[in-house]
């Protein structure tokens, strides 16, 4: 069948595929750089998705950043306590999705046809309907995004694809947050590890003054000091200045101040 201008029906489902990525791509993006964390950016995301996806809908999302599935964010409440009945039965499409990487639909929570147990629960909450779909981080499965909706058989074929088209652009929103975490978490590392390293050469220099000693001799009896009285390097360090200063150390200026630009 065409349409006007020419254009047949996989055309149209093309640029609307088209569209909707690129919307997906533009909140996402937004969510990105107005949260602050994974996690706020994961309560987002399950917004969005709920929102994006149909009018309606209920979104819970979850993780497993040890090894074991947690609820990590949801739209409302609904949709946590509803998650919250997965991980007490160890059993339920958002599980499934997320362990065997597919897409995995409920039509009618009555009919209790996959998970009865999960879907007599879920109907017991106002729930009929469920889409469950997974998120990938680098290219490994790191949790699942959860849709569910009041209504029996609300996820057509149109809503599916809106849902993964969605999941899939938050998988690589996802991967670029936990990445981001990652560096924030570095940065606040090399910030401390050079916060440690400069008390501790100020607290050799006092040592070499008092015991008129080579630096290695001072970094000797700092390590000894440490050892024996089950101190960290660092504080001791921290101990031999604020002798000699009478004042405690101030906190170390930002990390970035002294970055290479």
């Amino acid at each position: 069948m065409t349409h006007g201008y020419g254009m047949t029906e996989e055309h149209v489902a093309n640029a609307t595929a088209e569209f909707d990525s690129e919307r997906n791509i533009k909140e996402l993006h937004r969510a990105l750089l107005s949260t602050q964390g994974v996690a706020e950016f994961l309560h987002e995301m399950a917004i969005l998705a709920a929102r994006l996806v149909s009018g309606g809908l209920s979104c819970g999302m979850i993780a497993r950043p040890d090894g074991k599935p947690a609820a990590v964010a949801c739209s409302e409440p609904l949709a946590g306590r509803v998650d919250e009945v997965q991980y007490e039965l160890d059993d339920g499409p958002c599980l499934h999705a997320m362990r065997d990487g597919r897409m995995v639909r409920i039509e009618d929570t009555a009919e209790k046809a996959h998970w009865p147990e999960f879907e007599a629960q879920a109907a017991a909450h106002g729930i009929r309907s469920c889409l469950a779909l997974p998120l990938n981080a680098d290219g490994k499965p790191v949790g699942a995004i959860n849709l569910y909706a009041r209504e029996a058989s609300a996820f057509g074929a149109a809503e599916a694809r809106l849902a993964e088209n969605f999941a899939e652009n938050a998988s690589g929103a996802l991967s670029l947050a936990i990445r981001l975490a990652s560096h924030a978490a570095l940065i606040e590392q090399l910030r401390s590890s050079l916060a440690s390293r400069g008390v501790i050469d100020q607290a050799l220099g006092i040592i070499m003054a008092r015991e008129h000693c080579t630096q290695d001799r001072a970094f000797a009896i700092l390590r000894s000091a440490s050892q024996n009285g089950n101190v960290k390097l660092r504080d001791i360090a921290r101990a031999v200045v604020t002798s000699v200063t009478g004042e405690p150390l101030r906190p170390a200026p930002p990390f970035e101040d002294g970055w290479p630009r």
